[in-house]
């Protein structure tokens, strides 16, 4: 079992949690003065605009088997490079390049088990993106793969939630908005869905880096579920997530500049032909930020 690099958020940390083996900073100065009673958040991308952005995460999974513990540790690290190609319908045109990507793991059971990245690196695809972070269509990114174990994988699915999510109407300070996610992957031997309830709050505002930035926390639960197999046994598996996201987004320039999100993913796997049930438990810490100036 593998899990997807790229999980900087909640879904993809709780996808973590089954597949086991991929996943995967500007300070704030002082307060910022309050802005207008109503702020508008929207994403701004205009053709030629290059954002980069750095994510990086550490993962600690336990699974307990027939009284075993098994401790799994993983470490991921990405560069990647959203440019905007101008406008599509009422969407945005993003062209991404995954500059540089790494992971690491090490398992008690199984020693090293890191991935070969090396197939990913450099590669690029076209997704679309609407004015509030929803990502309308990352297809093209299917076809980026990279071998784990016995199984190929492909990227898509660590993009599908990279962007938060907007409110899609004017807010103030304390304002709540809720935004709903759901992913689904499926591997040569398994299929994971994951359902996910955010609630976002504007907090308010802080000076980074020289541009005013809405401060949005969210309290983010839902549940995984899913089947497959593993050395020809049949799996079932199901539980829930709960984490926390803090994230930073320009005003006037209607950019993402970076988050922190800490979750925890409680699950059981279920072997019917052993008639086991087996325990996970997942707590991962993620960061994304933008690197260099807007």
């Amino acid at each position: 079992m593998n899990k997807s690099i790229f999980n900087g958020r909640p879904a993809l940390a709780a996808a973590a949690a089954v597949i086991l083996i991929l996943a995967c900073g500007a300070i704030p100065a002082k307060s910022a003065a309050p802005a207008a009673a109503d702020t508008v958040l929207e994403y701004k991308m205009p053709a030629g605009r290059a954002l980069t952005y750095q994510t990086k995460s550490e993962d600690s999974q336990v699974m307990e088997v027939m009284g075993q513990a098994m401790d799994t540790q993983t470490s991921n690290t990405s560069t990647i490079t959203f440019k905007s190609k101008g406008p599509k319908d009422k969407n945005l045109l993003i062209g991404v390049t995954i500059d540089d990507i790494a992971a690491t793991v090490t398992s008690s059971a199984q020693g090293d088990m890191s991935p070969d990245m090396s197939s990913v690196k450099g590669k690029s695809f076209d997704m679309v993106l609407s004015s509030l972070g929803a990502e309308v269509d990352v297809s093209a990114a299917e076809a980026i793969t990279y071998s784990v174990a016995t199984e190929t994988r492909s990227v898509a699915s660590g993009f599908k939630t990279f962007f938060p999510d907007l409110p899609g109407k004017p807010v103030k300070i304390g304002d709540t908005w809720p935004s709903t996610t759901s992913v689904e992957e499926k591997t040569g031997s398994m299929t994971i869905r994951i359902e996910l309830q955010n609630v976002h709050t504007l907090e308010g505002f802080e000076t980074i880096d020289g541009h005013e930035c809405a401060r949005v926390s969210a309290q983010v639960t839902g549940t995984i579920t899913g089947s497959g197999s593993q050395m020809g046994q049949d799996l079932t598996f199901s539980g829930t997530i709960k984490g926390k996201d803090l994230w930073h987004f320009a005003v006037k320039e209607g950019a993402y500049v970076k988050s922190a999100t800490e979750s925890t993913t409680q699950m059981s796997i279920d072997v019917a032909a052993a008639g086991m049930s087996i325990p996970v438990t997942q707590t991962t810490k993620a960061e994304v930020k933008l690197s260099g100036k807007l």
